[in-house]
């Protein structure tokens, strides 16, 4: 794909924009020229103050509850009926909002993010339903799923010692229902100000026109004080933390393993010997782990290793997690998968990746990235959320290249500090069959 040329503008409001301009977009699937349109704000699970958890994923769900000047579900009347989709989603630095549209339906995308951006709809009404729709979400995908919450739940705990950090960003029932509407219009002062977020523009769109649309529908948007973002850093562990969890659902035992990445934004080089570490350890059947626990040994009968607890890398700003996971049988045990784990670590750290390994690893990478950039959604997201913590929506078109310049040493480098002194083993231990077991 060509890399659109970036266009950048910053409302009066201190709102940031970055239109990025694609007439081929939709065209190459034979569909009508789209446009994708999202905001990213400054704000995810790690904001949330002591005793309100869970509250920055709540309060996305409040932002589709209606607006200034349109009534609950009218967003999604007014995306579905142009023949769009729509979502939204809560990391740990940041939540956004999105829309992919017909590029003919560019204004209507505009008016409907900045009119819940000025103004969202935060009734009593609204938020109890909510409260209830978000506690459904935390039963069918947490607590009555096997596995559920592992490791990205379960984990922050054992490795990080700050509720920033530590804490369930899913929230705990008993938060979520003590939520008031004052809280929640708190929240919104605090987080959602034009000046916190970043507005993205993708696809095929005529950036002089788009121009003055942003500036007619955000540029009202009121302009309030945003405070400095405070840092979430905290110190290396000293040894090796361990914690266990019983799941009732699990059929079988599982682990996780957790180290602290550098930092994302200001050592990027070095995070991204870790991202390829990681594809090399468990991407595709000719990976190191695969290899040996699954088909050699035998140890385990899922194996994945990954940077970023939400699934993704680059996700998140400092501090970061490389996790390290397998669900093995009872017979195996813990310590035989993590000693093998520690095993092809050491391998790595002492030799580095073959040559082959390394040029599979990064072409398949930088692969995978073109593909998802070529569509519009990803692109529009990926855009947005390298604007917001990196300051560079650019880095996504750079990623094939820099990934690429990773050398062996720079992995078996990232494969030495993968310490067994400085990380966190999380066990999960099935319930029994007599609680449920894999029913």
């Amino acid at each position: 794909m060509v890399e659109p040329q970036l266009h950048r503008v910053t409302l009066p409001n201190g709102l940031r924009v970055v239109l990025a301009p694609d007439s081929a977009a939709g065209q190459a699937s034979g569909q009508a020229p789209v446009v994708g349109v999202s905001v990213h704000y400054d704000v995810g699970f790690r904001s949330e103050p002591e005793g309100r958890t869970g509250f920055a994923h709540l309060f996305e769900h409040l932002m589709f509850q209606g607006s200034e000047s349109l009534e609950k579900l009218a967003h999604f009347r007014h995306v579905q009926g142009s023949g769009g989709t729509f979502n939204g989603s809560t990391h740990q630095d940041y939540t956004d909002y999105y829309q992919v549209l017909p590029s003919a339906a560019l204004e209507r995308a505009l008016f409907l993010e900045a009119d819940r951006m000025r103004a969202p709809k935060i009734t009593e009404e609204n938020l109890r339903n909510q409260v209830d729709v978000v506690k459904e979400e935390i039963r069918l995908n947490v607590l009555n799923r096997p596995y559920g919450g592992f490791p990205w739940i379960l984990l922050p705990p054992v490795l990080y010692s700050t509720f920033a950090n530590a804490h369930n960003g899913y929230g705990d029932f008993t938060d979520l229902e003590q939520a008031t509407v004052e809280d929640c219009a708190a929240f919104f002062d605090t987080y959602y100000a034009p000046g916190n977020a970043v507005l993205t523009v993708a696809g095929d769109i005529d950036v002089e026109r788009t121009t003055e649309l942003v500036h007619k529908h955000f540029g009202d948007v009121p302009a309030r004080e945003v405070a400095p973002r405070p840092s979430f850093g905290e110190p290396f562990p000293a040894g090796e933390l361990r914690g266990k969890q019983v799941d009732p659902h699990a059929p079988l035992p599982a682990v996780a393993l957790g180290y602290r990445l550098p930092d994302p934004v200001g050592e990027l080089d070095a995070y991204l010997a870790d991202v390829v570490l990681a594809a090399i350890l468990s991407d595709g059947d000719a990976s190191r782990l695969q290899q040996r626990l699954l088909h050699r040994d035998s140890l385990v009968v899922d194996v994945h290793a990954g940077c970023g607890l939400m699934g993704a890398p680059l996700d998140a700003r400092d501090p970061d997690t490389f996790t390290i996971t397998a669900i093995h049988t009872p017979e195996v045990g813990l310590d035989r998968v993590v000693g093998a784990i520690d095993e092809e670590l050491e391998k790595l750290a002492a030799d580095g990746p073959s040559a082959d390994e390394l040029s599979r690893v990064t072409a398949r990478w930088a692969a995978s990235l073109y593909r998802e950039h070529d569509r519009v959604i990803s692109r529009t997201l990926d855009l947005g959320s390298a604007e917001l913590l990196h300051g560079r929506a650019e880095l996504i078109s750079e990623l094939p290249k820099r990934i690429g310049e990773v050398s062996a040493e720079d992995v078996a480098a990232a494969a030495k500090a993968l310490r067994s002194d400085a990380r966190a083993v999380l066990e999960i231990e099935p319930a029994g069959d007599e609680n449920g077991g894999a029913a």
